[in-house]
């Protein structure tokens, strides 16, 4: 039977976090031999390599990773175990990492918090970022789900699994002045000033696209990729902005701004991403099976 020694999972887990010896040995404050010794220990007791050199730096091997992997779900239970012994709460408390694309409504992460309360006591941590960004993360386990607005390419189907929650229409909203667009909508449009999604979003290249196709000029006048700011500048008269037509909705419900017009067939599709791994979230598995988009 082979025991594990957790200081040698410790010594094996700073080095893959820290990059190498030299820095573990900075942070744990012990000798570099002493860490490489232990190293080989633990590899001699898993019998597998952890690491591989690759231009003076210290790689993950396949087997590295799914190391890694447990001894970050066996820290991370044991500071839980302090918390709960500490409290006297005396109940475990699940713990969800969910990465959110910035671009995404805010709206939109207040559901996904909400339904992940129902399931009992939790901590939720909310990562934002781009969705190359949050899917590597996902991919390195250090997420539980990714809530984004387009699935994983195709090449990376075997190490994502992704549902689609939603594909909901798309409006363009602006402030009363610019109420006379309604009619002749969308060839109204044109010439008017917008504000517009950046080129990294696939809502970007669609708009990009309806407009082209239909020969309907329209004047870029500011791109952000924060639905929030595009709100406040829609808000300010600076511009149209085309949101998905829930989130438009609750400002036209507090008269800020009003609906113009939807774009026939532009939508923006809403999806929830799990990685695949060995070792499951139960609360991200509920959250895959039973979260839902209702407006």
């Amino acid at each position: 039977m082979v025991w594990l020694n957790f200081h040698h999972l410790l010594y094996f887990q700073t080095v893959a976090n820290e990059g190498s010896i030299i820095q573990a040995s900075k942070k744990l404050r012990l000798g570099q031999p002493t860490i490489s010794t232990q190293l080989k220990l633990l590899e001699e007791a898993l019998q597998v390599k952890l690491f591989d050199r690759r231009n003076k730096k210290l790689i993950l091997t396949e087997e590295g990773k799914v190391v890694l992997e447990y001894a970050n779900q066996i820290f991370a239970l044991g500071d839980e175990l302090k918390e709960v012994i500490y409290d006297q709460s005396f109940s475990k408390r699940s713990h969800l990492q969910v990465g959110v694309m910035e671009s995404l409504p805010k709206r939109l992460i207040y559901k996904l918090v909400q339904s992940a309360q129902t399931g009992g006591q939790c901590t939720i941590t909310v990562l934002e970022g781009t969705g190359d960004f949050l899917l590597r993360e996902l991919s390195a386990h250090r997420l539980d789900l990714v809530f984004t607005n387009f699935p994983p390419h195709i090449g990376e189907g075997a190490e994502f699994f992704p549902k689609r929650l939603a594909s909901v229409p798309i409006s363009i909203f602006g402030t009363s002045r610019f109420r006379h667009l309604k009619s002749d909508f969308p060839k109204s449009l044109q010439g008017q000033p917008f504000i517009l999604p950046t080129l990294h979003s696939k809502l970007r290249h669609d708009l990009d696209h309806y407009f082209r196709i239909n020969n309907i000029p329209i004047n870029i006048t500011i791109e952000t990729q924060d639905t929030s700011v595009q709100k406040i500048l829609g808000i300010e008269g600076l511009g149209l902005v085309p949101l998905p037509d829930f989130a438009g909705q609750e400002l036209v419900k507090e008269k800020k701004l009003i609906k113009i017009g939807t774009l026939p067939e532009i939508k923006e599709d809403f999806w929830i991403i799990a990685g695949i791994r060995k070792i499951t979230n139960p609360l991200a598995e509920q959250m895959m099976e039973n979260f839902q988009l209702q407006f």
